[in-house]
């Protein structure tokens, strides 16, 4: 089970990370076109987010590393979790039915959550 929350874990903290900085450095124009919805969030909630997803990158990975509060690796996929229920809510108000990529992500940090019970 160990092997198996290192794979998905990294994999989804690699998301999170590239995403979260994404939102941290881009502009609104150059989001657009990958994120339909940045027009209907405050600037300063967009930062907020992309600031979120990337320290929630690192609870995934750097408690169970280093054996400081490993709890914190299910605090973090609890938190993605609820990002990807109200990321769903965002997408379905809009108008936006594409919301695959959220249930993916929603699903995987509801296992992660799942296997750092064994960390």
């Amino acid at each position: 089970m160990n092997i198996a929350y290192w794979i998905v874990a990294g994999l989804l903290a690699l998301f999170y990370f590239y995403s979260g900085t994404l939102k941290l450095i881009r502009s609104r124009d150059r989001l657009r076109p990958m994120k339909a919805w940045v027009d209907r969030v405050p600037l300063p909630a967009l930062r907020a987010l992309g600031t979120v997803e990337t320290l929630g990158a690192a609870g995934l990975l750097l408690p169970p590393l280093t054996g400081i509060a490993p709890w914190l690796a299910s605090a973090a996929a609890v938190g993605f979790v609820l990002l990807q229920a109200g990321a769903t809510a965002v997408h379905l108000t809009g108008g936006d039915r594409r919301i695959a990529l959220n249930g993916g992500l929603l699903v995987t940090a509801a296992a992660i959550v799942w296997l750092a019970t064994g960390l």
